[in-house]
């Protein structure tokens, strides 16, 4: 027999996709998910990095790898029959994908602006498209889950164009949560703190960490794997079933830090 946890938190027969699995936290995600009882599509850019969390998801549960540009509504579109053939319609979508950039204000060209928002917004548009007319149309309902950031609601130094990119999809967020619950899909978002991936190590200098330090209560980085719950949580009907349109802090208190 299930103990509680298990009851409330299982994923079993729910059709997962990462997009931006093949990343650190991306990646975790993905493999959470897939201990959780779900089966995984691993979605994004390179295929070693996808093919390899499929890989470590599949010792849990059915996983499967798809290659696929989070910015183009063809490849997701063409993601998305490959989904359905062989898992079934998809019920949970975590957009993870993301790239960062420290350019100062001045220096940002039209392209720079274009990429990060194209990679960083226009994939959660085209993705909640897709696959989220697929949770609507099947009327069975399902749990979006956008990664944002704790530079969303307070702007951070030196990654300008990737604020403006997560204060929207906050908003967007906020916006497809009221317009997708009467099919009760729900739509919420997570935003981590300072957790140390690939993309933002290279500007954590020992001063910026220094800074950091100082406005985050628990005094450290976070962990990837303490990203899983919240997800697993809000993948779960029986344990988020009435929650939609929250923004929700993985932050180790950082946004809620003053003086």
């Amino acid at each position: 027999m299930n103990t509680f946890p298990e009851k409330i938190f299982s994923l079993n027969n729910k059709v997962a996709i990462v997009i931006g699995g093949g990343g650190v936290l991306g990646g975790a995600m993905a493999v959470g998910l897939a201990k959780a009882g779900a089966s995984v599509a691993v979605l994004g850019r390179t295929e070693s990095n996808i093919k390899a969390r499929a890989e470590e998801s599949s010792k849990y549960s059915n996983s499967i790898w798809v290659k696929a540009d989070a910015s183009s509504k063809t490849d997701l579109e063409n993601a998305l029959e490959t989904i359905k053939k062989e898992m079934g319609i998809p019920s949970i979508l975590v957009n993870a994908a993301g790239i960062n950039s420290t350019t100062p204000f001045f220096e940002i060209t039209e392209e720079e602006w274009n990429k990060i928002l194209n990679i960083n917004l226009k994939s959660v548009f085209f993705s909640c498209q897709v696959f989220g007319k697929a949770m609507v149309d099947s009327g069975k309902g399902g749990s979006i889950i956008n990664i944002s950031s704790a530079s969303s609601e307070l702007p951070l130094s030196k990654v300008f164009t990737y604020s403006i990119s997560k204060a929207g999809i906050n908003n967007l967020t906020r916006w497809l949560a009221r317009e997708f619950a009467p099919f009760n899909v729900r739509v919420n978002a997570i935003t981590p703190g300072f957790f140390p991936a690939k993309q933002n190590r290279k500007i954590l200098t020992k001063e910026r960490v220094e800074d950091i330090m100082r406005h985050t209560p628990m005094n450290r980085f976070g962990e990837p794997d303490e990203l899983v719950g919240t997800v697993v949580w809000l993948s779960s009907d029986k344990a988020s079933g009435f929650v939609t349109g929250a923004i929700v802090s993985v932050d180790g208190g950082f946004t809620s830090m003053t003086i």
